[in-house]
């Protein structure tokens, strides 16, 4: 039988290359996506293309409203995304994109689902290279969370799993990344990056989630497929 899998998937960039790494790996797959009262709900359509192109063997998406305990530009309209950062201002500071203990909340979920299916691995997407600063996207925070897993978990304690969270994306540039998901088949066109999209699901062009993106696909030498409201991948 095949190994079974408990991905995290946000439609993005990232976890989408992570599910495509865990499914040329052999992994049978259990996509694992979260409608959190984000802004940039249209990552739902994303996500939900993904799992289909990819054949996952289910798809469960989980309603949280982590906008009643607000803090975060995604999940409040009180709260602007900011636009143009640079990138010393990126690996400076913890932007108001921040969603409070975001990856803590989904990694408990995936822990339970991953202890009621047998799934000894979880596959998240978290980079600590090209990314908006979030210290829950970190390797110290991945490896206590693990420990902390297989010290919670009644299959752990007797024994029977041991949880693994894997990260393979974490010590790769944004460009890397989309090298690695092309050699793979990974269709971008699928995916969805942007936190403050147009009404029509253009990407703002200009957020966090855009201006790495544009990096990596032009770092990377690929065309960017990205329709962007600015008009421009560049």
């Amino acid at each position: 039988m095949k190994r079974k899998a408990v991905v995290l998937s946000s439609g993005g960039l990232d976890s989408t290359t992570v599910m495509a790494i865990a499914k040329a790996e052999g992994y049978e797959i259990y996509s694992l996506t979260f409608n959190y009262g984000q802004r940039h709900a249209l990552e739902l359509k994303a996500a939900n293309r993904v799992a289909e192109v990819l054949a996952v063997k289910e798809h469960l998406v989980l309603d949280l409203d982590l906008g009643k305990i607000g803090g975060s530009a995604l999940t409040t309209d009180d709260i602007g995304v900011p636009k143009a950062r640079s990138e010393k201002k990126m690996k400076g500071e913890i932007p108001v994109t921040y969603v409070p203990a975001r990856n803590t909340i989904f990694l408990s979920y995936a822990l339970a689902w991953a202890e009621v299916l047998g799934a000894s691995d979880i596959f998240v997407g978290v980079n600590a290279i090209d990314y908006s600063g979030y210290p829950d996207c970190r390797a110290e925070y991945i490896k206590r969370f693990e420990s902390m897993a297989n010290l919670a978990l009644k299959a752990a304690v007797e024994g029977k799993m041991k949880i693994h969270i894997q990260t393979p994306l974490i010590d790769m540039t944004k460009a890397d990344i989309i090298r690695r998901g092309v050699t793979l088949g990974v269709d971008y066109r699928l995916t969805h990056s942007c936190y403050d999209p147009s009404p029509e699901g253009k990407a703002c062009g200009e957020c966090d989630s855009c201006l790495l993106r544009k990096k990596g696909f032009r770092e990377a030498g690929i065309p960017d497929p990205t329709v962007y409201d600015d008009l421009g991948s560049s």
